[in-house]
């Protein structure tokens, strides 16, 4: 057709579409095109204000820590529960989120903290190597209600593994914290430290059974249960006479024994039978002992009431271990080599307030531990904290214990403080 006198020019096909949408369809009212504003939330730009002071603060926490030499790492945040719990304690555990796993048959562990986590990814690299790295991201525990505290929080630190001199590379670590939060404006802190070298030193000098030392050295982080189990070692509780009589059949006749517990009635709670009679040999065991001396157990309340600035608190604890023949000359040395360091970075020893009873609440660390915070702010989280777990890396496969040191900075506190 084309050329064709009486040929019309034939519209495109979506023109077509378009022209019989308009004599089909129903007709709409005509609407002008205009720009709809959203009205503004109230508080949005509160919430983008803290987010990018967030960022910001993470940004230079990763930079600051780069410059100083640690390798950024980015642990997961899922862990198998039984990899984890086992190394935090009791506090942490009751605080874990975990969540079933019945592929595995186990549960799974959103990761409390980084420590752990950072620890694991050292050991692929190999534990007779040197490592020194840093990290950032949220972290998850449970928290009592009321408190207003979030159950995910952002932590930013670093771990360090394998420096033979251990009380420098606590300075450190301190120090680096320090001068992390100068860097983000917080300039007067209070430091509380603790070393629970000292204590563990002392239950090691004291003759006692093994059975009695690892119930202390447990319970270290729970003041109350470790005061029953210290007045329950000098003076022992009387038992039941049916306790005494179960106690008594003890290694004599198993059988009569089993039989005994079997009579008691069905056995409530995930314990079976074994359990039951693992728990009565314990018990005959603590029975046979002979009770802790007074003096000791005076001794190791003296020592863990040892509370002030800390070249006070040396020489009070010198003068302790001194007067009651214990030798903790290795702790207390170690001590005052890690003073001696700080102040090599121009950090005043006595501006530690040395709590020879503080271990913070994570039950993996067994020497100097600290917790920074701002000046009169002792009812809120701390701003960092960290310490030395080298016993630890023997529990995630260590052939012997790895010197391990650490520290985090809560850039979400710090921000609040200046706030």
């Amino acid at each position: 057709l084309a050329g064709h006198p009486t040929t019309t020019r034939i519209p495109p096909p979506k023109q077509v579409i378009n022209r019989l949408q308009q004599q089909l369809l129903p007709r709409r009212p005509h609407m002008h095109h205009r720009v709809i504003a959203v009205p503004r939330v109230l508080g949005r730009s509160r919430v983008a204000d803290a987010q990018r002071e967030l960022d910001s603060a993470l940004v230079t926490l990763g930079a600051f820590f780069a410059d100083a030499g640690y390798t950024p790492v980015a642990p997961p945040h899922l862990y198998l529960g039984e990899t984890l719990l086992s190394l935090y304690g009791e506090d942490l555990r009751a605080r874990a989120f975990l969540f079933a796993d019945a592929e595995r048959d186990n549960e799974l562990c959103l990761r409390p903290d980084f420590t752990v986590p950072v620890a694991l990814v050292h050991r692929k690299q190999g534990w007779d190597q040197p490592g020194a790295y840093s990290y950032q991201g949220p972290v998850f525990r449970r928290q009592q209600r009321g408190l207003g505290r979030p159950v995910e929080y952002q932590q930013a630190g670093i771990e360090r593994f394998g420096d033979a001199d251990a009380a420098r590379t606590d300075a450190d670590v301190l120090a680096l914290l320090l001068r992390g939060l100068r860097e983000m404006g917080i300039g007067d802190v209070e430091i509380t430290a603790g070393d629970l070298s000292i204590p563990f030193a002392l239950l090691d000098a004291l003759d006692m059974p093994e059975r009695r030392r690892a119930a202390l050295r447990r319970h270290f982080w729970r003041p109350g249960r470790f005061q029953t189990l210290l007045r329950r070692a000098v003076s022992p509780p009387v038992p039941s006479t049916r306790r005494e009589g179960l106690l008594k059949d003890v290694g004599q006749d198993d059988r009569a024994l089993r039989t005994a517990v079997l009579d008691a009635g069905e056995v409530v709670g995930a314990r079976g039978v074994d359990d039951v009679l693992h728990r009565i040999d314990a018990l005959a065991s603590d029975a046979s002992q002979a009770p802790m001396p007074g003096a000791d157990a005076a001794l190791i309340d003296a020592m863990l009431a040892v509370e002030g600035p800390a070249p006070a608190a040396l020489s009070e604890l010198r003068g302790l271990a001194q007067q009651a023949g214990v030798d903790l000359a290795q702790a207390l040395d170690r001590f005052e080599a890690r003073l001696d360091a700080l102040s090599g970075y121009g950090i005043a020893p006595e501006s530690l307030i040395f709590d020879a009873g503080f271990g913070r609440n994570l039950e993996y660390y067994d020497g100097f531990v600290f917790e920074i915070r701002g000046r009169g702010e002792g009812d809120h989280p701390p701003l960092a904290g960290g310490g030395r777990y080298d016993a630890m890396t023997v529990r995630l496969g260590a052939s012997e214990p790895i010197p391990a040191v650490g520290g985090m900075i809560r850039p979400e506190a710090v921000l609040e403080a200046l706030a």
